[in-house]
């Protein structure tokens, strides 16, 4: 009878053992399937979708580092930071050593502004593994942002160093040598990296700053020139390059160039109100009615718009104010104080236009705003 018994017993054994390895083969199948599913979605930008694929895959195994990673990741994507932070610090702390939920609490960090912890997630990762490029940039940047360009110097040359295509890494650090003075080796770096990417419009539009303060102006003419053929759909960029002749003194190539961006985006209120900029710095510099009136007629459909914004209801008023129209003038400068961001010639003109109308009152706490504002 004993016999019998025993053998009985183990195959009961036997068979709960093959079902249990039978449960987790099957288990394991289920997650990996949800792993690939919540990737898949995540490869379409369905990520609500990958979200709940890799909470499922969470469900069966909750100490996952990589499904809390993949998940982390997906929320940093979506721009739920908090929950970000959340998955990608599980993440760490189920795997220390793995390099990647390191990086990403770093970028998720550098997201929400908090550049300092970003940039010591990114030295923690360099620990593990020094030779990343892309860590050692965003660990410059991270310090650049944080007001901390010197030691962003270091690893930009390092990333630079160990790819010489890096046409970011050059560029970022033309940013901090001109932060520190050193202005030629800045416009070196940055030539450097226009010459690894000549489409890269962020360098184009360095060098045209860092050109302007050299006083090199065809230069940065030049650059201009190319951001507005490398975007054409971007308005900005003609404005950019119409405002740069102005302030050069090359009035007529500034008037051409803004009618040009006109007659190309003639629904713009930008393109109105840098043609009315400087027809109006052309009124007051020579006391021309001529160029008062074009200032005028360019601003009048801007500071129409419900929309306008302050500059350009500030450029506005100060037309009025100089054809003598007192009264509107200072109807539109009392919007202009309104709406945010202040320009803070709203209130200097404000203060003239109401004193002019022996409104004391308003003048003089136009004049008390604009000294707050460092007038």
């Amino acid at each position: 009878m004993k016999r019998p018994l025993v053998i009985a017993v183990g195959v009961a054994v036997l068979i709960a053992s093959v079902v249990l390895v039978w449960a987790d083969v099957r288990q394991e199948r289920e997650f990996r399937r949800l792993l690939t599913v919540g990737d898949d979605a995540v490869a379409t930008g369905q990520t609500f979708r990958a979200i709940e694929s890799f909470s499922g895959a969470l469900a069966l195994k909750p100490r996952s580092m990589l499904a809390y990673l993949k998940r982390g990741d997906t929320y940093r994507r979506r721009g739920d930071f908090s929950a970000a932070l959340r998955d990608l610090s599980q993440a760490e702390v189920l795997d220390p050593t793995a390099p990647r939920p390191i990086e990403l609490l770093g970028d998720a960090n550098a997201a929400i502004g908090q550049h300092v912890t970003a940039a010591k997630y990114y030295e923690r990762y360099l620990t593990i593994d020094d030779r990343a490029p892309a860590v050692l940039y965003k660990l410059a940047l991270a310090y650049y942002h944080a007001g901390m360009s010197a030691r962003a110097l270091e690893p930009l040359r390092r990333a630079i160093a160990l790819d010489d295509r890096f046409a970011e890494a050059q560029l970022l650090l033309g940013l901090c040598l001109r932060d520190h003075g050193n202005r030629q080796e800045a416009l070196r770096a940055m030539r450097q990296a226009l010459d690894i990417n000549p489409m890269l419009a962020a360098v184009r539009q360095e060098l045209a700053s860092t050109y302007i303060e050299a006083g090199r102006h065809q230069d940065a003419i030049d650059q201009l020139s190319a951001l507005a053929a490398l975007e054409p759909r971007r308005p900005e960029r003609l404005v950019s390059l119409g405002l740069a002749y102005a302030r050069f003194g090359r009035r007529d190539e500034a008037v051409l160039t803004l009618r040009r961006a006109i007659e190309r985006y003639p629904d713009v209120p930008i393109v109105y109100a840098a043609l009315g900029r400087v027809w109006l710095q052309a009124a007051e510099r020579d006391d021309n009615p001529v160029a008062l009136g074009k200032a005028l007629r360019a601003l009048k459909p801007v500071a129409d718009l419900t929309s306008a914004s302050s500059e350009a209801l500030t450029m506005y008023g100060r037309a009025l104010y100089l054809s003598d129209n007192f009264t509107q003038a200072e109807r539109i400068l009392q919007r202009a104080v309104t709406r945010m961001p202040i320009d803070p010639l709203a209130f200097r003109y404000l203060g003239d236009t109401a004193r002019r109308l022996g409104h004391s009152a308003i003048a003089r706490e136009a004049a008390r705003r604009y000294a707050e504002l460092g007038g």
